[in-house]
C-alpha cells in the first residue's frame, strides 16, 4: 500500500491479525501474558509506537486509537512489562553504584591504605553514583508510564496480534475481549 500524501511505501503481509483497544495498562498486560501462555510469540504481539514514531510516520495531526486500528501506517512497538521496567531500573541504579564504588575502591587500594579507608571510599564513591543512577532509572520509568498514559488519552492502548489460522484468530479475540479489550476484531493483513 502506498499513501500519496506522505509518499511513504507501506509493506503489509497477508497474515491475519487481531486488533483491540485497552483502557488500562493492567488489562493490556494481563492480555499479553495470557496470549503468551497459550503459545503466541512475543514478536507476534505489537503495540502502537511512541508519539515521536507516530509524528514521523503520520505527521502531527491529532489521532484517536480507533482511527489507527486498521491503518497499516501506524508505527508498531514491542510490549514492555512492569517487571522488565523494574529490572531496567535496578540495572541502571546498580550499575552506577558499582562504577562509583569501583572507582573509589581502585583509588584507595594502595599499599598504605587500610581496609576501613577502602570501605569508606566505596561508600562515599558509590553513594552519589547510586543517587544519579536512581534518578536516571526513575526517568526511564516515567517515560514508560507517559507512553501508556498518552495512548489512553487518545482513546486507549492499541494491541495487534498476528494469527496463523482461524483457531488462533478466535483465541486471540477471546483473550483480548476477556481482558476488557474493546473494538476487538481481525483484519486479513499485518504489518
Amino acid at each position: 500500500m502506498t499513501d500519496a500524501s506522505n509518499e511513504q511505501k507501506v509493506t503489509i503481509i497477508k497474515v491475519p491479525e487481531a486488533v483491540g483497544v485497552f483502557d488500562t495498562f493492567e488489562a493490556l498486560q494481563a492480555a499479553f501474558y495470557d496470549l503468551r501462555s497459550v503459545g503466541f510469540h512475543h514478536s507476534d504481539i505489537s503495540l502502537l509506537g511512541s508519539q515521536e514514531a507516530l509524528e514521523g510516520k503520520l505527521g502531527k495531526a491529532y489521532w484517536r486509537a480507533p482511527d489507527l486500528e486498521d491503518d497499516p501506517r501506524a508505527p508498531r512497538a514491542h510490549f514492555v512489562s512492569e517487571e522488565a521496567m523494574g529490572e531496567l531500573e535496578g540495572a541502571i541504579a546498580g550499575g552506577f553504584f558499582f562504577v562509583g564504588s569501583y572507582i573509589a575502591m581502585a583509588a584507595m587500594l594502595t599499599p598504605v591504605s587500610t581496609v576501613a579507608a577502602s570501605i569508606a571510599a566505596i561508600a562515599i564513591g558509590g553513594g552519589p553514583a547510586a543517587v544519579i543512577g536512581t534518578l536516571l532509572a526513575r526517568r526511564a520509568d516515567q517515560k514508560h508510564k507517559e507512553y501508556y498514559d498518552n495512548q489512553i488519552r487518545h482513546g486507549g492502548i492499541l494491541m495487534w496480534v498476528r494469527t496463523r489460522d482461524k483457531d488462533h484468530e478466535d483465541l486471540a479475540v477471546k483473550i483480548m475481549k476477556g481482558h476488557s479489550g474493546h473494538d476487538v476484531h481481525v483484519h486479513p493483513w499485518s504489518e
